[in-house]
């Protein structure tokens, strides 16, 4: 059993607290901190967590506790994993691990050096939707991959929100935001990327808040919120990436993966399950059919990443979230941002392997 401190009680974190306490049992909430001491008591109260700090540093310095749990906002990732990792804390972060490259790096060397993980979300990858994918792919449903196309659109989230500023902000923007969920999809699909081009625009300037309760609020974007990028990976497969907060809904397939056999609709890798269906397009036989999850965690299973990361910790194995992972989504996507200011493509200078799969044989709520 594993001791976990969390540091930020946001918007994030409800579902995170109701995991702790009816899913995974191999890790423990001890303790929680905010600078707004009011979110920190309420979970408490409602969660039964031991413990509040009202500061990080106070949360690190409790020798019980094994790692911290960062659910901070994107620009202030850096500083918290970092301070954790310095006092001797393994680390599990919400993405991105940096607000950009530099600062990942960072944190990988302050790991290494240390002897410690520093793990990351998304953990949907490891939900029934993407790994019932990734068995089909590697049995060779889809026989040789030709490419695939992916697509991640609205209109921004100023409309339902409670606190939507930081989108706009550095380590905001739809790729840093929502990127992680598809970009560790495909790597875990189709093994690592080793070139990015990229296009960006800001479309909108300013955004007005309709969302409780900074409705009337303006935001000034100060991040692109429109981009068009290529995935090439190392199987010498490109793929397309829409990632935008300008435009109404794409009624179109979040992921789209073409092969020699068939076509692949990939469930929605923002969430565990099938929202859409996973659906094969038969090249052969000509015909479209729904084909079903083979494997656990449909639902909301956020944490489970967490839960795999002290799992691994205590079986002496590498994590299926560790910064291996998050430090190559990270360099795919300020890649991106880099290809897109120069006009360029970005080679990467990290590389990829894939951990092993799920175990489906396991209960419930067992790493």
């Amino acid at each position: 059993m594993m001791n976990v401190g969390m540091v930020g009680v946001g918007n994030i974190s409800g579902i995170y607290l109701k995991n702790f306490k009816e899913t995974f049992k191999g890790v423990r909430l001890l303790a929680v901190c905010d600078l707004i001491r009011e979110r920190a008591e309420k979970a408490q109260k409602e969660y039964n967590v031991p413990r509040i700090y009202d500061t990080m540093d106070e949360l690190f310095a409790d020798p019980e506790i094994d790692i911290v749990l960062n659910l901070t906002r994107p620009y202030q990732h850096y500083e918290v994993s970092r301070a954790a990792l310095l006092a001797g804390k393994h680390v599990y972060s919400e993405k991105p691990l940096g607000a950009d490259f530099e600062e990942g790096r960072a944190l990988v060397k302050l790991a290494e050096e240390k002897g410690l993980w520093i793990g990351g979300a998304p953990d949907t990858f490891m939900g029934a939707g993407i790994q019932s994918c990734r068995k089909l792919i590697d049995e060779g449903l889809l026989g040789e991959i030709i490419g695939g196309r992916c697509v991640m659109a609205h209109r921004g989230v100023e409309s339902w929100h409670t606190d939507p500023d930081f989108y706009y902000q550095r380590g905001g923007g739809p790729v840093l935001d929502m990127g992680p969920y598809y970009i560790t999809a495909l790597i875990n699909l189709l093994g690592g990327v080793k070139k990015v081009y990229a296009t960006a625009k800001t479309t909108f300037a300013e955004r007005l808040i309709t969302a409780e309760p900074h409705v009337g609020e303006i935001i000034k974007v100060n991040v692109p919120t429109h981009y068009e990028i290529l995935l090439q990976f190392e199987k010498d497969v490109t793929v397309s990436f829409m990632a935008t907060f300008d435009t109404y809904k794409v009624p179109a397939d979040n992921i789209l993966l073409y092969g020699t056999k068939g076509n692949l609709a990939v469930p929605d890798p923002n969430c565990f399950g099938a929202q859409k269906g996973m659906r094969f397009y038969d090249g052969e036989k000509k015909e479209e059919r729904e084909l079903p999850l083979t494997f656990d965690y449909a639902e909301n299973s956020r944490c489970l990443g967490l839960a795999d990361l002290a799992a691994a910790i205590e079986q002496k194995r590498s994590p299926r979230t560790s910064y291996l992972q998050t430090y190559h989504v990270l360099e795919v996507m300020t890649g991106a941002l880099k290809s897109a200011e120069t006009g360029m493509p970005y080679v990467m200078t990290t590389a990829f392997k894939r951990e092993a799969p799920m175990d489906p044989s396991l209960p419930h709520g067992v790493l």
